[in-house]
């Protein structure tokens, strides 16, 4: 038994979380089949949009696409998982986002690139659904407060790990079997993590005392209404669930990425591998962050919120280094990174709101916490995509991207000395 409560944060301790736990493992597994096809999948967009179009625009509003309709359903989605079984939600948005994938495959011009857009909303949409309900079922399978940080921890090194796998394959499979067989493995990719996820026995108890859900039920704002007012009067839990809308504001990488790889650093010609290389960069750095927090942080609260605000310095320092780069390593070396500094920041504001935020508020509050960073994340993705149309240089972008990391940083600070002389 380990002093105090405390877990071993380390590669052993994740097989032992896994190898003990039977729902979490099958959630994991779901996790690392359908975000791999994700990555692949994520290349092949941006690279077919960028040579349909040949415009970074597109790629912005592929992005926007991918991340503003999260907010716009986030309210239904916290709804839907607060009333329902979070489980059945997930595996209905795996089975619809199986066919949304392979839609992709009808897409062949650039007369038909209006049906990307569709996708991607739609896509999108049952993503919306589906990962509140995945992250609030975690505290229901991980029942130990000592283990939620290793279940945090875990989750998010393998969201990297399979970025840094998924967009590196994708790249590959990409530029030597063509987008049609990436968009078909995705799809598959969606079918086994349904599969998966019917097989856990999870009982979820965070509507047994509601009435049966009816469809009116869906324009009921009260629940809406509650939810904001169960963050807002609790000051710690309203400033963590920003925390991730602050990492938005250095979401411009989402198309100055893909601009990097096509324009600056292209390799024999095309952009596809070189682009993979930098997503590829992400996700290593993600997954340095993720498995550094564990180590670093324990389940020190304290060590937790001085440690987002490090994140989002290392961060924004990288992302200016970035528009600096002479080389396609240089700039791999400085995205690893700055997203092991996001990884961070993501690992240790969910870990905090899982601790203070209560089993029938969860999918409402990580909804919102979504929400945030999808938000800003459009925003300034959309604006990064328009600005290098108009002729505004991709490094200096970069730069600005990540001076705009200061921002979260310096009001994620000033939020800490608040609480602390009003402790």
């Amino acid at each position: 038994m380990e002093a105090a409560g405390a877990p071993s944060f380390s590669f052993a301790s994740y097989v032992r979380l896994l190898g003990e736990n039977r729902d979490f493992r099958l959630l994991w597994s779901a996790q690392v089949v359908s975000e791999l096809g994700d990555w692949l999948y994520a290349v092949a967009v941006y690279s077919l949009l960028l040579q349909l179009t040949g415009k970074a625009e597109s790629v912005g509003i592929a992005v926007v696409l991918q991340l503003l309709p999260q907010v716009l359903v986030a309210p239904t989605a916290g709804v839907l998982n607060d009333r329902l079984n979070r489980r059945a939600i997930m595996i209905a948005a795996d089975i619809a986002r199986l066919f949304i994938v392979l839609g992709m495959m009808l897409v062949t011009s650039a007369e038909m690139v209006w049906l990307v857009w569709i996708l991607l909303f739609l896509e999108t949409v049952m993503w919306a659904l589906f990962e509140p309900g995945r992250t609030a079922l975690i505290p229901n399978i991980v029942t130990s407060k000592d283990k939620l940080l290793v279940a945090n921890a875990l989750s998010s090194s393998t969201w990297a790990i399979n970025l840094a796998l998924g967009s590196g394959i994708g790249g590959l499979v990409l530029w030597k079997f063509g987008r049609t067989s990436v968009f078909v493995i995705n799809a598959v990719s969606f079918g086994i993590s349904a599969l998966l996820l019917a097989a856990m026995r999870v009982r979820e108890t965070h509507a047994d005392d509601l009435p049966p859900f009816r469809l009116r039920d869906l324009f009921d704002f009260k629940p809406i209404w509650d939810g904001i007012q169960y963050v807002r009067g609790h000051a710690a839990r309203l400033s963590t669930l920003l925390v991730k809308a602050g990492m938005g504001l250095t979401g411009a990488h989402w198309v100055l990425l893909p601009v990097f790889g096509e324009r600056i650093f292209p390799i024999e010609g095309s952009g596809a591998l070189s682009m993979s290389l930098l997503f590829s960069a992400r996700g290593v750095g993600a997954f340095v962050g993720s498995f550094a927090s564990g180590y670093w942080a324990k389940n020190d609260e304290r060590k937790m919120r001085s440690g987002i605000t490090f994140a989002f310095l290392i961060t924004a320092a990288a992302y200016a280094a970035l528009g600096f780069a002479p080389t396609l390593w240089l700039a791999c070396v400085y995205v690893a990174i700055g997203h092991a500094g996001s990884s961070m920041a993501w690992v240790f504001s969910t870990t905090l709101l899982h601790k203070m935020t209560d089993d029938e508020f969860r999918g409402r509050v990580f909804s919102a916490d979504f929400a945030g960073l999808f938000l800003t994340m459009s925003a300034v993705s959309f604006a990064a995509g328009e600005l290098v149309d108009l002729g505004f240089p991709v490094r200096t972008l970069a730069v600005y991207s990540g001076l705009m990391g200061l921002i979260p940083a310096i009001l994620w600070s000033l939020s800490l000395r608040r609480s602390g002389a009003s402790a």
